[in-house]
């Protein structure tokens, strides 16, 4: 619903969908490039893992450790990723109108 400056009412934002809209938004490509960078750490740090083990020698279980904590480190960076972008689809809908604003 539009207020008589032409901006939905409740969204902080400096102007509403006028014409196309990006899809996605730029606040959602930004989350998706983020999210791509970290699974490919993700990746990179699984295949060094994987490397280690397949050593069978256990003085790198120290190492190993390690990329096991930057694991658990980057999964909370992933969960924080992943709301800051269900955050602007979310945002993307209420200003398309199919979702209203709770």
């Amino acid at each position: 619903m539009e207020n008589d400056t032409g901006k939905t009412a409740g969204l902080n934002n400096t102007s509403t969908c006028t014409g196309k809209m990006e899809i996605p938004t730029p606040r959602e490509r930004e989350a998706l490039s983020a999210m791509k960078s970290l699974k490919e750490r993700v990746q990179r740090i699984k295949k060094r893992i994987d490397e280690f083990k397949g050593l069978k020698d256990d003085t790198y279980a120290v190492e190993i450790g390690s990329l096991k904590e930057q694991l658990t480190l980057l999964k909370e960076e992933w969960n924080s990723l992943e709301r800051k972008r269900d955050a602007a689809a979310k945002e993307r809908m209420i200003l398309l109108g199919h979702e209203t604003e709770e």
